[in-house]
């Protein structure tokens, strides 16, 4: 009689968890035959994955990080207060980009190249992939539980994304690191050939953003991919394996122009940030409590109503139009507040607090000086203003009143792309640091491509005592014949 040996069946698990607003996935991977679970780019409201662990049966034991990231807080500091929690961290950052937050009694170890180690039975190998980074590390996964000796996937954060690659610019447009970029993108070069390329056609890719992220330009918009899928048709992979300074040249030109917090992201996700353990608390607050507090220095008055044509008919005086709706409000308050500031809460009901306080939090803010619904202020008689507005429909940009100017706040690839003429550019990521470029004592007409940017735009300029008008709708009709 023939015996037949059982046949190995993987008990690995796997799951990306998305956040739509950041374009952002992270990773847990368990054993389930151990109950173990690692957390690979955990954001800052960490409390989301140990439900999902428990929810499975598993306990989480690790947490690794790709990179020092420059969109988001890790969750990484708020782990390393579990003492149940190793951290897994790159080593291979040099003296600028080395982890100097955690402290002697931190559990971490730090990565080297092709250095292991597991969660159960599934081997977790560190690949040194820079280029994006300098200290960047992908994850090859390797399910030895399931009978593997080879990976299954590899987790390549801000390397390789789905049709496109990481930007190896940031360190220089958004760190200030001067003279990083085209050297960032050689080096990109050469850890696709090196760290990607070798990998067998069957190894998943899964990558740290999809399409909406700034950190890439051309993002695809699903989950994941495969080695070969992406050797066979990811065009800039294709371009960095026959062309290198063809490579350089697209991989460096037409990158969007990053919010503002990028900056303060790369710092504190070296140096450290101030742990709270969750997301903290925002007190509903009376007209009069919120008027009160509306008036003092440092605080800011942030307009989260997801319908941006509202804050248009009217809003509290001073605040910022920060919609909850796909990445307005990240981008928003990440390019228009300060880490400073104290923030004010305008909301369309109690249900949506939490979005709007986690999409907060995972960008470094978390001091919430309270909330109301803007009905409850309006019925109080705060001051309420309007935001002036036309559309394309109606405005013809030759015919604007005399001395007034034309404020384009797309990035500066789609300007360069086509403009209206005599209208000055302003990316609204960067408007924050260049608005000393632009006179106060003028009126401004701003647009964009839809209007949703310059809403956002507008608000802060107005707050700022700026005379605008926001231009609704597509300047696209004038590039046809005016394009400067």
């Amino acid at each position: 009689m023939t015996c037949v040996a059982p046949r190995r069946t993987s008990r690995m698990f796997l799951r990306q968890i998305y956040d739509d607003a950041l374009a952002q996935a992270a990773y847990l991977i368990g054993c389930q035959q151990t109950g173990e679970a690692l957390v690979i780019d955990p954001e800052r409201d960490i409390d989301r994955y140990y439900r999902l662990a428990a929810d499975n049966g598993l306990t989480i034991t690790a947490v690794a990080e790709t990179h020092i990231h420059a969109d988001f807080v890790s969750g990484a500091q708020e782990f390393a207060a579990d003492p149940a929690v190793t951290l897994y961290l790159s080593s291979l950052g040099g003296d600028d980009w080395s982890y100097t937050w955690p402290g002697p009694d931190t559990r971490v170890h730090y990565l080297k190249d092709k250095e292991s180690f597991f969660i159960g039975k599934i081997e977790i190998q560190a690949i040194h992939s820079p280029g994006h980074t300098p200290e960047h590390l992908s994850y090859a996964i390797i399910d030895h539980g399931g009978g593997a000796d080879e990976p299954v996937a590899v987790v390549t954060g801000d390397f390789v994304f789905v049709g496109d690659v990481g930007r190896p610019d940031l360190l220089e447009s958004a760190a200030g690191v001067a003279g990083a970029m085209e050297p960032s993108a050689r080096t990109l070069r050469a850890s696709l050939a090196q760290r990607l390329v070798p990998l067998p056609d069957f190894v998943q890719v899964l990558p740290g953003h999809g399409a909406g992220s700034a950190c890439g330009k051309a993002l695809g918009a699903i989950p994941s991919s495969t080695i070969g899928y992406e050797r066979r048709f990811n065009g800039v992979l294709k371009l960095a394996e026959t062309d290198a300074e063809g490579f350089v040249r697209e991989i460096l030109s037409g990158q969007p122009e990053p919010p503002l917090y990028f900056k303060r992201m790369k710092h504190v996700n070296r140096d450290g940030i101030r742990v709270t353990g969750g997301v903290p608390s925002c007190s509903h607050l009376s007209p009069r409590q919120f008027a009160d507090l509306a008036g003092h220095a440092g605080v800011q008055v942030v307009d989260t109503r997801a319908d941006r044509s509202a804050f248009e008919t009217a809003h509290v005086s001073g605040s910022l139009c920060a919609p909850l709706s796909g990445s307005s409000l990240v981008n928003s308050a990440g390019s228009f507040l300060t880490e400073n500031d104290s923030l004010l809460l305008v909301v369309d009901d109690q249900s949506v607090l939490d979005q709007v306080t986690r999409q907060l939090y995972r960008i470094g803010f978390d001091d919430f000086a309270g909330w109301a619904t803007f009905s409850e202020l309006e019925q109080a008689g705060l001051a309420i203003s309007q935001l002036q507005s036309t559309d394309f429909d109606r405005f013809s940009p030759a015919e604007h009143s005399a001395g007034a100017r034309l404020l384009d706040v797309r990035n500066r690839s789609e300007y360069d792309e086509g403009h209206i003429t005599g209208a000055v550019n302003v990316s609204y990521t960067r408007l924050r640091e260049r608005i000393d470029e632009l006179p106060s004592d003028a009126r401004y007409y701003v647009y964009c491509a839809s209007g949703r940017r310059a809403a956002l735009a507008s608000s802060f300029l107005r707050a700022r005592g700026y005379d605008v008008v926001l231009v609704n709708g597509s300047a696209e009709a004038y590039f046809q014949t005016d394009v400067a």
